[in-house]
């Protein structure tokens, strides 16, 4: 949150595979990635994003597609899009609405613990 220092956390589904905000799943980094390769690819992520802000601001239509371009390419090597990083056949609900998957039951119980997200 804005001016509390600390970072929010958001909560992760039993599995590890999401995290949740706003009701909404969104896959988590491939947990096999090394830590070093993890700390590159999000960098990596940083500059790619900050370059869609450039681009937004200087309304750079072809610097913007790029630099989404880019993000998106990062977020497939970290195992946030593309391929599942799982191997056991399970769908993928990224992005869904936590209450349309297999995790509504399990969301519900922390809402009733008041967690937010």
């Amino acid at each position: 949150m804005p001016g509390s220092g600390e970072k929010r956390k958001y909560p992760v589904t039993p599995d590890g595979r999401y995290f949740v905000v706003r009701g909404r799943l969104w896959r988590m980094s491939n947990p096999a990635l090394g830590e070093d390769e993890r700390t590159e690819l999000v960098h990596q992520l940083m500059i790619a994003r900050r370059k869609v802000g450039e681009a937004l601001r200087a309304k750079d239509e072809g610097a913007e597609k790029c630099a989404r371009d880019a993000v998106d390419a990062v977020k497939r090597q970290l195992g946030e899009r593309g391929p599942v990083w799982w191997e056991d056949g399970a769908p993928d609900y990224n992005r869904h609405l936590v209450r349309n998957t297999p995790y509504a039951e399990w969301f519900d119980a922390l809402r009733h613990e008041g967690v937010r997200a």
